[in-house]
């Protein structure tokens, strides 16, 4: 079973990178956040920390992460995201050039 998922440029880098420092492959770093949060939602009790346990105990409350997060990516990159070519308001200086997140280990 293939599950497909769509990122932009901006947010693909930063995963990538990632892998690469861990020597593994992109899919290994999105897999193990589907882990991180599937566990959450299936043992709270045992997946989550006394932090996490305040954060992730509610079904409610991680399902509205979840529709925020996608509704937030229509308009708004992550923090871990590089920052996204961006057009100057100076039309004869050239377009801003990506580059990478503070929010980026890697």
């Amino acid at each position: 079973m293939n599950i497909k998922l769509s990122l932009n440029q901006s947010e693909y880098d930063p995963i990538a990178r990632t892998a690469k420092a861990f020597g593994c492959k992109v899919e290994d770093i999105v897999y193990l956040a589907v882990d991180e949060y599937m566990s959450r939602i299936g043992n709270f009790n045992q997946q989550c920390g006394p932090n996490c346990k305040l954060i992730h105990t509610d079904l409610n409350a991680m399902r509205d992460a979840a529709l925020n997060t996608r509704n937030a990516r229509k308009n708004n990159l992550p923090m871990w995201a590089d920052s996204a070519a961006s057009v100057h308001i100076y039309e004869s200086m050239p377009d801003a050039e990506p580059s990478k997140s503070d929010g980026s280990k890697f």
